[in-house]
């Protein structure tokens, strides 16, 4: 079996684990594209894929570009099947000019650690969180995204310190009289 049968085969199987995964919230399969080498490696327990040069994941309400991707997944079936069968997600960790867009937001970084039984993303390398209408701007050395709950932690330290950027806020002072003399003070009584 060639290398691009083996790589079609391991995306079918992919895409059908997704849909059984998603079935019963008929949630869209998730397919990874890369123009570099795909190679699945299959333990007892684990069965590991790495995808290498412009990676694109496209999932429900998802899309990912990076330069490496490395996904873990629990093995389920004959563990003497020459590939096995996706259980679920363990993580997929994606590094080298990573950019996730998910709705009306997007995060750009060196390195996303994506736990999808743990609902969370983890974020390093200059990581940098944005709304697409720049109303908000998260930036830290590390960045915890927790899903379903439009919630981020931003870790930062002396050397990098943890950074949002809002819109603008209305003056909350009290506004300046206008072409008014300055008061004089009450004559002192004798």
């Amino acid at each position: 079996m060639s290398r691009t049968s083996i790589f079609q085969a391991f995306l079918i199987a992919l895409a059908a684990v997704m849909t059984v995964l998603g079935a019963t919230n008929e949630l869209p399969p998730t397919v990874i594209e890369c123009s570099g080498l795909a190679e699945t490696i299959s333990t007892d327990t684990e069965t590991i894929a790495t995808f290498s040069d412009q990676v694109v994941v496209t999932g429900n309400n998802l899309k990912l570009y990076c330069d490496h991707l490395k996904v873990v997944a629990v093995r389920k079936g004959d563990p003497t099947a020459t590939l096995g069968s996706y259980g679920y997600f363990k993580s997929l960790v994606a590094t080298g000019r990573v950019r996730i867009v998910q709705g009306d937001r997007e995060a750009t970084c060196g390195r996303a650690e994506v736990f999808p039984n743990e609902d969370r993303i983890v974020l390093s390398e200059e990581p940098v969180v944005r709304s697409f209408d720049d109303h908000y701007i998260a930036t830290g050395p590390r960045l915890l995204l927790y899903r379903g709950q439009r919630r981020a932690v931003i870790e930062g330290n002396n050397e990098n310190r943890a950074r949002i950027t809002l819109p603008a806020i209305k003056d909350l002072g009290f506004e300046e009289k206008k072409n008014l003399a300055p008061e004089t003070p009450p004559a002192a009584q004798p």
